[in-house]
């Protein structure tokens, strides 16, 4: 529990919040830092500060985004900020120190998918920040794109009936020369699942209850080794480093020790069903796709199908005629939905208005938060354990 100083700091902090913006301090300088900062900023916080690896970058990032301090040492940048939120945006390996430091300041903390690089690591800080009693948020945040938010309304409506079964299908087909880096890395937190289940296991649970009974997986490490390639800085351009002469000699490779692929299947009780809903994750990193990505949602008098592999296409309903026809978006929905590009920026804008309200005392709608964050990566660690196969080799 939380002390009596502490209760009461956080008492004075919410009283004080209606006189001035909320102070948000960044880690992370790459696509991910500059998209919290600008959701912070759409939520109507002060981006004070920002902190990166390499001096020269935070300082330029931080130049161009007008933000006011840029450094390299976390612990400086929270003494001499003093925000009441942070946000993480680095690749999970880099999550657990920054966290606990923030936590142990008292701040409120953001962080993106994965939590960290384990469920140990992960259910630490979870109780860490329940003992210091700040708020948390968890950006496995695509269950903010508006079709999924669609798909809640209906299902809760009734429109498919009781809850059945689910499919998360996708195949991104990446390169497989992409530069080596974090997300070869199980220790830097890479890996398909902290990067893709984290995402449509969050889409779940958003529209059907987030108790999880029953859990079963199979990974496989499709890939083996990348090209070591120098001046890889932003996650969203490291196709550009893709080296021409893959033959070279001179070339260093580094050595892949995660998943590229993935099946899960998953058992949800929901309060809208009698019985418990089956769910499969399907997830090929390297391999082409034929048909769409897609989720579908299956239920006892209908089903809902959403394009796209996190349900950021057209959703189709398939219902009393029969037959599937698309369904336009409910106005109510689409007014709550960022007014900025990318689907990605618009789940952390929305993310970050949730928390942002919540941690000034307003009434929000239930967020993810490191309780889930902390679930997710025991659950990761089970399934990478790949050790749920039945030897049938001595059948005749």
């Amino acid at each position: 529990m939380p002390s009596t100083a502490m209760k009461d700091a956080t008492t004075a902090m919410s009283g004080e919040q209606g006189d001035r913006k909320l102070r948000v301090l960044i880690s992370g300088t790459g696509f991910a830092g500059q998209g919290h900062a600008d959701a912070f900023r759409g939520a109507g916080a002060e981006v004070v500060g920002m902190v990166g690896r390499t001096a020269h970058v935070v300082r330029e990032v931080a130049e161009q985004m007008g933000i006011p301090f840029a450094g390299t040492d976390w612990q400086e940048a929270l003494d001499t900020c003093r925000p009441d939120i942070v946000s993480i945006a680095t690749p999970g390996g880099a999550h657990y120190e920054p966290i606990k430091q923030a936590i142990q300041a008292g701040c409120h903390v953001f962080v993106d998918k994965p939590m960290t690089e384990s469920g140990a690591t992960a259910v630490e800080l979870h109780e860490l920040a329940q003992q210091r009693g700040v708020k948390t948020a968890y950006a496995a945040s695509f269950r903010y794109a508006p079709s999924i938010l669609h798909a809640k309304h209906l299902v809760a409506d009734g429109a498919i009936g009781e809850p059945l079964e689910v499919e998360c299908i996708s195949h991104f087909n990446l390169e497989r020369e992409i530069p080596f880096g974090w997300s070869h890395r199980k220790e830097d937190g890479g890996g398909r699942l902290n990067n893709n289940f984290t995402h449509t296991l969050s889409i779940v649970t958003s529209v059907l209850g987030d108790e999880i009974l029953s859990i079963i997986g199979e990974v496989r490490d499709d890939l083996g080794r990348a090209p070591i390639v120098e001046g890889v800085h932003n996650f969203m351009t490291r196709r550009n480093f893709i080296p021409e002469d893959l033959n070279d000699p001179s070339l260093e490779w580094g050595e892949s020790n995660v998943e590229w692929s993935y099946t899960v299947l998953a058992r949800l009780q929901s309060k809208l069903a009698a019985k418990p809903v089956s769910v499969l994750f399907k997830h090929g990193g390297l391999v082409p796709r034929f048909h769409e990505d897609h989720i579908v949602f299956y239920g006892s008098k209908g089903a809902i199908y959403i394009k796209g592999h996190y349900g950021s296409g057209q959703l189709y309903l398939y219902g009393k005629t029969r037959e599937w026809g698309p369904l336009p978006m409910p106005q109510e929905i689409a007014a709550t939905i960022p007014n900025v590009k990318g689907e990605t920026e618009q789940c952390w804008h929305y993310l970050a208005r949730e928390f942002v309200k919540d941690i000034r005392g307003e009434v929000v709608e239930p967020y993810p938060t490191f309780k889930d964050g902390s679930q997710y990566q025991q659950l990761i660690d089970l399934i990478r354990k790949n050790d749920n196969w039945t030897d049938v080799g001595h059948l005749d």
